[in-house]
């Protein structure tokens, strides 16, 4: 018996990295699966290897979009249990170059998307007695950096978002949660330092150590690290936690 038996977990952005590695830990603890995310062939690649999963494509900043990709899930495996909002991208620029198109594209995928999911099936949960919402922001969402102006301001309104929620459901037995990795090792990381080196010149060993150098452990958070949080969030012994923004980033926060 599995800690999720019988429940439905819903990941948006499931086809790599983190949304892939909390795919996969709650599928292993009983969980049916539904993989949401822009392109077909990664999802299903995850899919492939669970045991019940579906595979629904999806674009999280487009209402319209949400409302099907919700339907699909159900359709598959009835009410949405578990949402993991894990759907995002990291752009940078300094502010002086960060134009109103870029800034408003980091607010839109990484802030609304996670509103539109959220607002989708948080109503059921409450009226349902049970769910569990973990939004999956970051240590933009607790600190600052340097050049990532748009993605800082998006992931600290994750941050406050998922606090307001967790009032509002507090009495329903619905909790709202989120996780805030530090530099994890995912294909986003990677377009990261690829970044780095373009725009500066500096080698990508150099880079990594540039970004690993802000772990007080010296390394990058691994994602099933941040999907055993996630994993524990979702557990009958997280019940009491909610509206908290959890820092799994080696003590850098």
């Amino acid at each position: 018996m599995g800690a999720l038996d019988g429940r439905h977990a819903l990941v948006t952005g499931g086809g790599t990295g983190i949304g892939a590695a909390v795919a996969r830990t709650l599928a292993g603890e009983g969980a049916a699966l539904t993989l949401a995310g822009r392109r077909r062939e990664p999802l299903e690649e995850v899919a492939a290897d669970l045991p019940n999963a579906a595979v629904v494509p999806a674009d999280v900043t487009d209402e319209a979009s949400v409302v099907d990709m919700i339907r699909q899930a159900e359709t598959a495996h009835g009410p949405v249990d578990i949402l993991i909002a894990n759907a995002g991208a990291a752009e940078s620029a300094p502010i002086a170059k960060t134009s109103l198109e870029l800034w408003q594209r980091m607010l839109t995928v990484n802030l609304t998307g996670a509103f539109l999911c959220a607002r989708a099936v948080l109503p059921g949960m409450s009226e349902r007695g049970w769910g569990r919402v973990v939004f999956m922001a970051s240590t933009a969402g607790l600190k600052g950096y340097a050049y990532v102006a748009s993605y800082c301001a998006a992931k600290h309104g994750v941050v406050g978002l998922t606090r307001a929620l967790a009032l509002e459901a507090a009495k329903s037995g619905a909790t709202v949660n989120a996780i805030c990795p530090g530099f994890t090792e995912t294909p986003l990381l990677a377009d990261s330092i690829a970044n780095i080196v373009e725009t500066t010149g500096r080698s990508e060993d150099d880079a990594r150590q540039s970004l690993v150098a802000t772990n007080p452990q010296g390394r990058f958070i691994q994602p099933d690290e941040v999907a055993g949080t996630a994993l524990w969030l979702c557990g009958p012994g997280a019940a009491a936690i909610t509206g908290q923004a959890i820092s799994v980033s080696g003590g850098e926060i």
